[in-house]
């Protein structure tokens, strides 16, 4: 790109996206200083902008599953309460299913509107303002759970908890891409999302313990979502806003893109590619995620198994109670191995982002993802082995969503960066929402073998599309930005 003959030869311009997306304008930007190439050359801003980002997704991860892993047993509870059903431990009822698939659906449906609502106030009000607002959220709402004195209760403030969730994943991964070195994005990738992950154990560790006590209730652990309220305060007072912000609120001169941009010039297609993408994907995890403990807790072997428990470590005991017990912590347990597979899968996924790109590391790991999900559900097979061998391969390639934190966010101009990333992947959340709940209804009696095939073929046409995906010109770079926001 020639510059003016009047400026200075190291002078660097940022392209202005016109009405239509189109390279409209050049004004001059601020010098570009040196990327850090080691964590002690990382600014004190740096350090304070990832720590925030990576203890927000880590919360999020607790957060978000800890319904999953109480799914059944607190809402049969509840439906009891109400006199719908006859037995509070009848987990396996139709009307559990049911009702526990539509707060999940509801969830899904919240973090959608979440990522859009808060990924456009931060692009409106800034990273760090906005990524305190999101932790409030999910925070209380999850421990107000707790509260919940029937199903539909448990289902608003599930749905209000996940505004929170989902705008943290937009802001969170903005506020760094924007602040730390673009070189690094895929390990930051890997990073963030085992924030997300560490915080899934979390949750696995908290309803393991707390099936320990002897008058366990499920409702309880809800009250351990509150905790991430008292990081709000560190956040507002040390977490400055990105520089790259403020330059772009400056130049925008109160007229910054809205949504509806998403849909305009050259930036329509990503934006309709990336939320393909994302939707199907979204869609066969979670389904995979929340319908994968309800599929092992009513395993004919694992009753078989607690019963055989019961009858050497407590004999004359509360044969019933024993037993649910004993199956929340398998449960748990079996999320605890999910995710910490998830965890090598996440720097597997970046590795290959290193080697192959965003795009074909994308349909690598949908593919396998594919092969796992089918193998592990395509005939029966007993706890033990999905526990210890199925369901960890189904998590291994679930690494492939921290490869989106870092991918997405550059692909929209700075003020629209927020709100596409948050829309184009939590909007599929919606689609995810339908899918848990159709899905849900596949399953015959506590085998939902049917509606996890149905589930991994989500898969298929998300790898074609994923192939055609914009591929960033390096690893660091902005993909779209030579047409939209970027320093040339």
């Amino acid at each position: 790109m020639e510059r003016p003959d009047d400026s200075p030869p190291n002078t660097s311009f940022i392209r202005i996206a016109g009405p239509e997306g189109q390279a409209e304008k050049l004004i001059p930007g601020d010098l570009q200083q040196p990327e850090a190439n080691t964590l002690k050359e990382l600014s004190p801003e740096q350090r304070k902008s990832g720590l925030a980002a990576w203890l927000g997704w880590l919360f999020d991860g607790l957060d978000m599953h800890l319904y999953g892993l109480v799914a059944a047993p607190f809402v049969a509870y509840l439906l009891h309460r109400e006199g719908l059903i006859p037995d509070a431990s009848d987990v396996a009822h139709d009307l559990v299913k049911e009702r526990s698939g539509w707060i999940q659906g509801s969830f899904l449906v919240g973090w959608a509107l979440g990522g859009a609502f808060f990924g456009r106030l931060g692009d409106l009000l800034g990273r760090s303002r906005s990524l305190a607002l999101t932790i409030l959220t999910y925070a209380a709402f999850t421990g107000l759970s707790f509260f919940a004195q029937n199903w539909w209760q448990l289902m608003l403030f599930r749905f209000l908890a996940a505004l929170g969730i989902g705008g943290e994943w937009a802001v969170g991964s903005s506020l760094l891409s924007e602040t730390w070195p673009k070189k690094w994005r895929p390990w930051v990738a890997a990073v963030l999302q085992t924030g997300v992950n560490l915080g899934v154990l979390l949750a696995c560790l908290t309803t393991y313990l707390a099936a320990l006590h002897p008058n366990y209730h499920p409702k309880w652990v809800f009250l351990v979502g509150v905790l991430p309220a008292l990081m709000v305060f560190w956040i507002r007072r040390h977490v400055p806003e990105p520089k790259e912000w403020h330059r772009a609120k400056a130049l925008s001169h109160d007229r910054p893109p809205g949504i509806v941009d998403l849909f305009r010039g050259e930036v329509r297609r990503t934006t309709i590619l990336t939320i393909i993408v994302c939707a199907c994907g979204l869609t066969a995890w979670w389904a995979f995620q929340f319908w994968h403990a309800q599929h092992l807790r009513n395993l004919p072997d694992l009753a078989e198994a607690a019963k055989t428990e019961f009858a050497r470590l407590a004999p004359g005991g509360d044969e019933a109670k024993w037993v649910a017990s004993y199956k929340q912590k398998m449960v748990s347990l079996a999320f605890f191995v999910i995710i910490s597979a998830s965890i090598f899968g996440n720097f597997a996924a970046a590795g290959l982002a290193r080697l192959f790109g965003y795009r074909r590391s994308i349909a690598i790991c949908y593919t396998g993802f594919f092969l796992a999900m089918g193998a592990t559900f395509i005939q029966p097979r007993g706890w033990e082995s999905l526990v210890w061998f199925w369901f960890p391969l189904v998590g291994f390639f679930s690494g492939v969503f921290g490869l989106f934190t870092m991918y997405l966010p550059p692909l929209f101009p700075t003020l629209l960066r927020t709100t596409g990333a948050g829309f184009c992947y939590n909007i599929g959340r919606i689609a995810s929402a339908t899918g848990v709940i159709f899905s849900g209804s596949l399953a015959s009696g506590g085998d939902f073998k049917r509606t996890l095939l149905f589930a991994a073929c989500l898969f298929v046409p998300a790898i074609f599309v994923a192939l055609i995906l914009p591929e960033p010109k390096d690893l660091g770079g902005h993909a779209t930005e030579t047409a939209l926001t970027a320093t040339e």
